[in-house]
């Protein structure tokens, strides 16, 4: 009853594909790399695949949609012990495809966290995310987001974390977002036009001096700090080999983060920044 299926003693390339389930493209590979001997042409010159052949490719396609190496295949095969070689393949492929279910998973929860926070949020580690949860929707502006997503590639989870004190601060407190648009527009004005030594270079920096104090002021009465604390402390906890490095990253002085920094400072504006770090030097 199987007479129907079963394929003629010798066939041609196109009749092996067809019933492997492969293309001729496909077996002449096999022939080029070694994986599969030519077989002799018949006197139309045209390959003849007969019932050994069939096999072999039968075994090629398994192995193969199995996810083993086409030359992991060939050196099986040509070791001699093709079923011992295809076992230690297969226990290699195993331990991968465990990794790699693995990986699917992680990348399926993360897509489960921008599904329920939003893209935006979502983007941001457990860390980062859950320390803005409390906000309400549209509290965060889309820069707020982004540059958390910035801070946490230099400085890590934890480092992000504690630059969002900032942002919860700001959208609670609409007073200082004001202060901070008008500090940020001043410092944005220090373009390349405007020299170093610019008067108005002391003056934003001042500003911005003031502004920082105001903040860390209320993140202070607020409990924000008390909480980067207690983040901190967990973290050096769970990374103890971490705990000594400044971040969560490792130490970065500030003209290594700004270098790594996507944007473009000024010279005045980096003068600007340097000033306003020497007015919270104690004295």
């Amino acid at each position: 009853m199987f007479s129907s299926f079963i394929p003629p003693r010798r066939v041609t390339i196109g009749g092996a594909a067809a019933f492997v389930g492969t293309t001729p493209r496909a077996i002449r590979h096999y022939h080029q790399i070694g994986l599969l001997p030519e077989p002799e042409r018949g006197s139309d010159d045209r390959r003849r695949y007969g019932y050994d052949e069939m096999i072999q490719l039968l075994r090629i396609r398994r192995l193969a949609d199995a996810g083993i190496a086409l030359d992991d295949i060939r050196d099986a095969f040509a070791s001699g012990t093709a079923d011992s070689d295809v076992a230690r393949i297969l226990d290699r492929l195993e331990g991968s495809l465990v990794a790699r279910q693995a990986e699917l998973e992680q990348q399926r929860i993360a897509v489960q966290r921008m599904r329920a926070q939003g893209s935006s949020l979502g983007l941001l580690s457990d860390v980062v995310s859950d320390r803005l949860a409390e906000l309400p929707e549209g509290a965060l502006r889309q820069d707020d987001l982004d540059t958390l997503l910035v801070t946490e590639r230099i400085f890590g989870a934890l480092g992000a974390s504690v630059q969002a004190s900032r942002f919860i601060a700001l959208a609670t407190h609409p007073d200082l977002r004001a202060c901070s648009d008008r500090v940020a527009a001043a410092e944005e004005a220090l373009d390349d036009t405007v020299a170093v030594d610019d008067p108005r270079v002391a003056e934003v920096a001042a500003e911005r001096h003031a502004f920082e104090t105001a903040l860390h002021a209320v993140i202070e009465s607020s409990g924000l700090a008390q909480a980067d604390d207690a983040r901190f402390d967990a973290w050096d906890e769970l990374h103890p080999a971490t705990a000594d490095t400044g971040t969560a990253c490792g130490s970065k002085s500030l003209t290594e983060a700004v270098r790594m920094l996507p944007y473009d400072f000024s010279p005045a504006r980096l003068r600007c920044m340097e000033l306003a770090l020497e007015l919270d030097e104690p004295r």
